[in-house]
């Protein structure tokens, strides 16, 4: 089965493109940029989502499409691109596959639909209402309409899973990371809070800066710790090879990530302890990050079964760091 797999160059697409290919299938990737992938069962298509003939090209003679790309920003200045990537791109990918006898078409979702960040109940299940609050949840929602409405007039049978947080576990304890950078660290948090133009939350990280980097143990403004899911790359690649070789997932949804999510207040402490950086607790505006979302359907009947724990990503980080330091 020859499989087209978009944002072939991005950290969760690069290592499905690469376990299909391990697997012996011929593999297209379809992403802005080269994914630098060299193989001689691999094709690959430089362009838009949104670029007719781009997508056209990246369609023609595949089986099942994986489509794992998008755009992610909550920048007000990014919402053009967002929706040409991510609404303009689904629908023309989609249009553009039409015209072919697919096997499967799996769309990558993602857990702004709910938002899991203000949800009705706990955990998150697929039953949860959809209310996106962010531009990026709302393009996502529009791109699992689109979907639905693919697989209802062309019969082809499609897969919707709305990602977790991902993570290699190899940022987790980089300060320089795009997303743990500004979660744990203080330095890489102030700029983050100051492009925001959230001046409270910089205000009081700067109380806590004797200018030594530090990690900060994030709570809310009543004292609750921050609380989310983060689930290693690993097991998010398994998730989707699972779902697109599971008949049992044809027009199915599901959450993909980790089972349990990482208490701040318990995570934190483990990190100080592993980069031997001090702790600052740092009480933010507002109601902070702190949600549980459930993977019970797609264990349930698909058999997954993340393997990469919170405690295992940091202590691989760790492992990581003090070989990058004796080589260095």
């Amino acid at each position: 089965m020859s499989v087209l797999v978009t944002g072939s160059a991005g950290r969760v697409g690069s290592r499905v493109v690469k376990r299909l290919l391990d697997a012996g299938r011929p593999v297209t990737g379809f992403d802005l940029r080269s994914a630098g992938i060299s193989h001689p069962a691999y094709r690959e298509v430089v362009g838009g989502f949104d670029d007719r003939a781009k997508a056209a090209e990246a369609v023609a003679g595949t089986d099942a499409i994986l489509h794992l790309g998008a755009f992610m920003s909550w920048l007000p200045a990014d919402r053009d691109r967002l929706f040409s990537a991510n609404v303009e791109g689904t629908r023309v990918i989609l249009e553009e596959a039409a015209r072919l006898k697919l096997k499967c078409f799996l769309f990558a979702s993602s857990g702004e639909v709910y938002p899991e960040n203000v949800p009705d109940y706990l955990p998150v299940d697929e039953a949860h209402p959809l209310r996106p609050r962010s531009p990026y949840g709302l393009t996502k929602l529009i791109g699992e309409e689109l979907v639905r409405f693919f697989e209802r007039t062309s019969g082809t049978p499609a897969t919707i899973l709305r990602f977790s947080h991902t993570q290699d576990a190899t940022e987790l304890l980089d300060p320089a990371s795009f997303f743990s950078g500004p979660r744990f660290f203080l330095h890489p948090k102030i700029r983050q809070q100051e492009g925001f133009g959230n001046a409270a939350a910089v205000a009081l990280l700067k109380q806590a800066d004797d200018g030594s980097e530090a990690l900060v143990l994030s709570r809310n403004e009543a004292g609750r710790p921050f609380r989310m899911h983060i689930t290693d790359t690993r097991d998010m690649v398994d998730g989707i090879l699972l779902a697109l070789d599971h008949q049992g997932a044809a027009g199915r949804t599901y959450n993909l990530g980790a089972t349990d999510p990482v208490d701040f207040a318990e995570a934190l402490p483990r990190m100080a302890e592993l980069t031997g950086l001090p702790l600052k607790t740092i009480d933010l505006p507002g109601a902070g990050v702190f949600y549980e979302t459930s993977n019970a359907r797609i264990r349930t009947e698909l058999g997954y079964e993340p393997r990469w724990t919170f405690e295992r990503m940091m202590n691989e980080a760790a492992q990581a760091q003090a070989q990058a330091t004796r080589a260095s």
